[in-house]
């Protein structure tokens, strides 16, 4: 009599059934992930203005709106690749500034092709705040041009192709193993005919 070996299938059963509830939760991440794109496109677009969030929580929630530092003094200074308004290639020059309450935040002053950090002292900036938390500047500072507008499209939103191979995995591992169980089971077939 053919048996089917009950530990090894047991074990391909519960890891395709854990590939199939990834792969519906990478579905349920990719309409979470939707939502926050949408909220954040409608935030950029309405142009409201909101405070600083002093809570790392509230930051999500004031992601792409307009806000204001009022930066008290500039410490170190770098560059990082970026894009100015017109969607060249340069240095986006980026400062962490001592706020009115002594936190420290991240501002990207504007953009250059010149990696010479620019001189700048501080003062109030208004900007977008993007991710990072970061407030670029607009209008940008210390004589730079504009860098791009942060845009929520740049966020990837890869959930749908995560959940498609995750379910193409469980499918796999199913044909795999039920070829792999038929050659075996075709196999030991003759064997046990052959000592009757």
């Amino acid at each position: 009599m053919k048996r089917v070996p009950m530990v090894p299938t047991l074990i391909v059963l519960v890891a395709v059934a854990y590939m199939i509830h990834l792969g519906f939760w990478q579905l349920e991440r990719l309409g979470e992930k939707e939502a926050m794109l949408a909220r954040y496109e409608a935030a950029q677009a309405s142009g409201d203005e909101v405070r600083w969030p002093e809570e790392p929580s509230a930051m999500q929630r004031a992601l792409y709106h307009r806000s204001q530092l009022d930066c008290r003094s500039a410490l170190a200074s770098t560059t990082l690749s970026g894009r100015n308004a017109k969607g060249q290639a340069g240095l986006a020059h980026v400062v962490t500034c001592i706020d009115a309450e002594g936190a420290k935040r991240q501002l990207v002053l504007g953009w250059s092709t010149d990696p010479a950090a620019p001189v700048w002292t501080g003062g109030v900036v208004t900007g977008w705040i993007a991710p990072g938390p970061r407030l670029v500047a607009d209008p940008p500072q210390a004589g730079l041009e504009a860098n791009a507008k942060p845009d929520p499209k740049d966020i990837p939103n890869n959930h749908l192709a995560y959940a498609v191979q995750w379910f193409l995995f469980a499918g796999v591992a199913l044909v795999i193993y039920v070829l792999a169980l038929r050659k075996r089971l075709h196999e030991r077939a003759p064997r046990q005919d052959g000592l009757q």
